[in-house]
């Protein structure tokens, strides 16, 4: 089976909107990372299960239990609360029990994943649906770490299947995990970043046909002729080397932007020709360089994705930025409208 993450708003895309495409597409599960995601999926009408990837506040769990989401325990007061939230909705709570195999953030120890299965099952108001682990280095082909986890998960599988406590789903794999380790897909495959089009590593680029979902697009706004030896932006860091026509665009690192994109070579698409942006991206607007070309107000501009033979992509930017596509895409700010096809 195949889960779509969709916290952190889709990774930017909107999570209503890839809940629906994804479960349209052949998806049987979705996953996030807060209560309150979840709330604006059933909001939403989105009905299909819904996995909490990390354990509730305490005070947050007997909303996930009313509002029927898969709930991720690890600790004893995690299981107690969840039992208590049951009896006082009146309804069997679904748990997937979350083992720290090494990714050392959240999650039972090995050791401890016993004690805490027979504690969820001595509980009439509880289902022990699933137990998971989330691998750490998945995404760095032949890294021996990967099998190390996954060696770790099989003994505490096992150790439960010995007591009769093994609970119907196994789930490990995130996207680098379903792309590059078969062992790892057990029951479940929790795909987050792949969804969206994007490789989890650049070095996974090539190991599976993936088109990224999202284009980020703006258009001239204003356009003026800027004189050799003159400066641009905040700061005037950036100086002209010769006179040239500059056009602004309304958008900027409030909208995901990063303000250091232009001092780090960043470009965009104007007329099917990479620009370059100059000076210091502000809060809502940033300048491009466009050369002696013609320009117009209302000219289409393309941040990410294509125009004519040109591509830019979220991978590029994080090149330029230092940082990872997964941070790109969730940076996109709300107030950039979201339009589907």
């Amino acid at each position: 089976m195949v889960c779509a993450v969709v916290k952190a708003d889709g990774y930017g895309h909107g999570a209503v909107a890839v809940s629906q495409a994804a479960l349209a597409g052949g998806a049987d599960w979705l996953a996030v990372a807060l209560v309150e995601e979840a709330v604006v999926l059933r909001r939403s009408e989105v009905e299909a299960p819904v996995l909490l990837l990390s354990q509730p506040r305490l005070d947050d769990i007997a909303a996930a239990v009313r509002f029927d989401l898969r709930v991720c325990v690890y600790t004893p007061e995690g299981v107690e609360a969840v039992a208590d939230a049951a009896k006082r909705e009146r309804r069997l709570a679904r748990v997937h029990m979350k083992v720290d195999t090494g990714m050392n953030r959240v999650g039972v120890q090995p050791a401890d994943a016993v004690a805490l299965a027979q504690q969820i099952s001595a509980h009439g108001s509880i289902e022990f649906e699933g137990v998971f682990t989330h691998l750490a280095v998945a995404d760095e082909p032949g890294n021996p770490f990967t099998d190390t986890q996954l060696d770790r998960f099989d003994a505490v599988v096992a150790d439960l299947d010995a007591i009769g406590l093994r609970p119907p789903m196994l789930h490990a794999a995130n996207s680098a995990g379903a792309i590059d380790h078969p062992r790892s897909r057990y029951d479940l495959v929790r795909v987050g970043i792949g969804v969206y089009g994007l490789p989890p590593a650049p070095v996974l680029r090539d190991r599976v046909a993936l088109r990224p979902a999202l284009a980020l697009r703006s258009e001239v706004s204003m356009v003026k002729r800027v004189p050799a030896g003159v400066g641009i932006s905040y700061g005037l860091r950036h100086v002209f080397d010769t006179e040239c026509t500059v056009a602004t665009v309304p958008i900027g690192y409030a909208d995901g932007v990063a303000r250091r994109l232009g001092a780090s070579g960043g470009e965009v698409l104007v007329g099917g020709r990479r620009r370059r942006i100059v000076g210091t991206v502000t809060m809502d607007q940033l300048m491009v360089d466009c050369r002696d070309d013609p320009v117009a107000v209302g000219d289409e501009v393309v941040l990410i994705g294509d125009q004519g033979d040109e591509c830019i992509t979220a991978e590029e930017w994080a090149e330029r930025l230092d940082t990872i596509a997964y941070e790109v895409v969730c940076g996109i700010g709300p107030r950039v409208p979201r339009r589907y096809r």
